[in-house]
């Protein structure tokens, strides 16, 4: 169970609903669960984001990226301008993120901060593995939202953006997101058809005006 290829891929009808905001310069969306935020590699990986928001926005631009599991917001550009804007925002920690996940068990406490140095496990791809000698510094605040009798609601801040970043400090601190299949145990992956994850709220400069934007988009499996 440690591939991505765990969840079958499935297809995706586009729907105008997932963009959340447009216009001459960017694009946000809310990106559902299961689909790949770009093409990924084989003739079976073209659907994607991207390749559905193409249908509607001729000119998209790739900024940054989503798991394929996680759900939520994400921007893309539509100027190259506004994509080199905003990759340097990503680059250089100027966006804000914040994630809502449900993780399993009864944390004994309310809100920490996670700062665990990662890796890519080579020979298992694509996970990620704690490694304080070679690893590169990650760093990942909670705050519990609501406890439930065997899990809990959590808001997810990463200081850091590694892949994978919010899915193994959860599985470390021994509480995994629910529906993960790559990090959790048999239990807590069989409590969830999907991934527990979703990119919640996200806030940048707009690279035309400069000016502060935040989005918010809350997750379908707190309807």
């Amino acid at each position: 169970m440690h591939s991505s290829s765990a969840y079958k891929m499935k297809s995706f009808s586009y729907s105008p609903q997932w963009v959340i905001y447009a216009d001459e310069h960017i694009v946000v969306a809310n990106k559902p669960s299961g689909l790949l935020s770009v093409p990924g590699r084989g003739p079976d990986k073209q659907e994607c984001l991207v390749s559905h928001l193409e249908k509607q926005f001729d000119d998209i631009k790739v900024v940054h990226r989503l798991d394929m599991d996680t759900s939520g917001l994400i921007v893309f550009a539509r100027t190259a301008e506004a994509q080199r804007n905003l990759s340097r925002q990503f680059q250089e920690r100027q966006t804000k993120k914040t994630y809502h996940a449900i993780c399993s068990g009864l944390p004994s406490e309310s809100k920490g901060a996670i700062k665990l140095p990662m890796r890519c496990d080579w020979e298992r791809r694509p996970l990620q593995i704690i490694d304080f000698k070679h690893g590169k510094s990650a760093e990942t605040h909670w705050q519990i939202k609501q406890q439930l009798a065997d899990r809990f609601l959590v808001v997810l801040t990463p200081i850091t953006g590694r892949s994978h970043q919010l899915r193994l400090h959860m599985k470390s601190l021994g509480h995994p997101i629910l529906g993960d299949n790559l990090y959790a145990d048999p239990q807590s992956l069989n409590q969830s058809s999907r991934l527990l994850l979703h990119a919640q709220a996200l806030s940048f400069n707009h690279p035309e005006t400069n000016k502060t934007v935040k989005f918010e988009c809350h997750p379908d499996f707190l309807e």
